[in-house]
């Protein structure tokens, strides 16, 4: 059975081939996540529960959307599993900006009757060639039936950058999406890729041809057969090192290089001399 692959799998190896190794081939366990990402995972679970209950014509207040945001944020929160790495803000400041982004989404899209909602989470699975050998997975925030008949693909974001149009003309998470999700939505209508950046509050959206579709299969081909030969695994240093979960291990991390050198210096071994003898005052 050949290895499912994913966007955030193979986004791994293009960051840094060393943290793929670490976390797909060797699968070292990681028992801590960045706040970022726990914050990504409290904010999406809030409005998948929305969305079920909107469904239902049960919408319902944003002090209730939030309670239960705060509810399963001290479930889940572990100050010694959660890792914080910009120090300088505390978990209180994350809690915060998590809140901001669903009050945000809430705003803009209440009633939540714009559009028609065809799945949330919707877990995708499909090959990218016809013997079945590349395989792609990943899971749609959620899937939408427009008003005037598009398909749309909606993703959320909770951090507070906004890519630029033209990265956005070429992301390929949401483009794999909409290849594996062709079949069962199949329609006439045109397909829309929709990211909603939550805390900036802004919607983007773009869309692909055939032809680029096409292309990104290719390359999307090409690269997991990059990743199949790879035996190095050369790691890349940048900034977000500071982030991976593997800087206690992986011997390029500069983090982990600080810390040794910030380390006081092991005491030598052996038989040390006499101390000088010091001289009475005359």
């Amino acid at each position: 059975m050949a290895e499912i692959y994913s966007h955030s799998r193979l986004s791994s190896f293009e960051d840094c081939p060393r943290k793929f190794q670490y976390r797909y081939k060797l699968k070292v366990p990681v028992d801590s996540e960045g706040i970022e990402a726990f914050v990504g995972k409290r904010v999406h679970e809030v409005l998948e529960r929305l969305y079920g209950f909107a469904e239902r014509g049960l919408v319902p207040s944003l002090n209730r959307v939030l309670e239960r945001y705060r509810i399963w944020w001290d479930e889940h929160f572990d100050a010694a599993r959660v890792r914080i790495v910009r120090t300088e803000n505390d978990a209180a400041y994350y809690r915060q900006l998590g809140e901001q982004c669903l009050s945000n989404y809430y705003r803009r899209c209440y009633p939540f009757d714009g559009d028609e909602t065809l799945a949330t989470e919707e877990r995708v699975l499909f090959p990218l060639d016809a013997a079945g050998e590349y395989r792609i997975q990943g899971f749609v925030d959620r899937v939408v039936r427009s008003r005037d008949g598009a398909l749309e693909i909606h993703d959320y974001k909770t951090g507070q950058r906004v890519p630029s149009q033209r990265q956005l003309d070429s992301d390929r998470q949401l483009a794999l999406y909409q290849m594996g999700l062709a079949k069962k939505y199949a329609g006439d209508g045109p397909v829309r890729l929709v990211w909603h950046y939550l805390l900036p509050n802004q919607v983007r959206s773009s869309s692909r041809t055939p032809e680029q579709l096409e292309a990104l299969r290719e390359q999307t081909i090409g690269l997991i057969d990059r990743i199949r030969v790879e035996t190095r695994y050369e790691p890349k240093t940048g900034p977000l090192c500071r982030w991976c979960e593997y800087n206690d291990i992986c011997p390029a991390s500069p983090v982990r290089q600080e810390r040794a050198s910030a380390e006081p210096a092991p005491a030598a071994e052996g038989p040390q001399p006499a101390p000088r003898r010091q001289l009475p005052l005359i």
